[in-house]
């Protein structure tokens, strides 16, 4: 595990980040560059963000952390963001997690299908959902608030917020337009610039680095 950095590459080693009580993971995986989070409190509660691709390597990651996995969460359907997905539930029992939309798509129907607003009680790791349509129908960000830090927002975007704009809307049923209205409505105008933002592939970025370019985002469409 190296210092963090935000940036990891495939098959290289995953870092982590102290937010208080609970310590971030992330590491990626596949030729697509995912990106795979772990969240682990320090009594052992576990929640994994997006089992992406490489069962085996993801079930050595959620050890890492510690034994147990308490919350599957699928940031959106994407086939890149759920290869590991049936495997991992079935492996560790977790109970997982979807937005309502996107939830019939995947190749494990979730337990508990996610609506704009809902929280995440997992052990003692409690995480907000922000339902961001247009990517696809049903994308959840997830946001972890450390208290310890001035209520500083860790918030996992899958691939509706990256660094330099919103996610892909190009393909037959995106839509630009509604992914703009809940980026804007729901974390923008929510969330201060603080609020580290992990997204699906990639870099980490901040609000702060993001929020002048909101006017050049609609602007260009994408």
């Amino acid at each position: 595990m190296s210092t963090y950095d935000g940036v990891v590459t495939p098959g290289g080693p995953s870092q982590a980040r102290e937010a208080g009580e609970v310590t971030i993971r992330k590491m990626s995986v596949s030729a697509m560059h995912n990106n795979v989070y772990l969240l682990t409190h320090r009594d052992g509660s576990q929640v994994l963000i997006d089992a992406a691709d490489d069962a085996p390597r993801v079930l050595e990651f959620i050890a890492e952390g510690g034994k147990g996995l308490d919350a599957l969460i699928t940031t959106h359907q994407h086939w890149d963001h759920v290869r590991a997905l049936a495997e991992v539930a079935a492996v560790t029992g977790a109970r997982t997690y979807a937005g309502e939309d996107d939830a019939d798509a995947l190749p494990v129907a979730p337990e508990v299908r996610l609506q704009q607003g809902d929280r995440i009680q997992a052990g003692s790791i409690a995480v907000d959902v922000v339902y961001l349509r247009g990517h696809t129908p049903g994308s959840v960000a997830l946001a972890y608030t450390d208290a310890s830090d001035g209520n500083r927002v860790h918030l996992f975007t899958g691939d509706a917020l990256f660094p330099g704009g919103v996610g892909n809307t190009k393909l037959p049923g995106q839509n630009f337009d509604s992914l703009y209205a809940d980026v804007t409505e729901r974390i923008f105008d929510v969330y201060d610039d603080r609020t580290i933002v992990y997204p699906g592939h990639g870099a980490d970025t901040t609000l702060g680095a993001e929020r002048p370019h909101l006017q050049e985002w609609l602007e260009r469409g994408w």
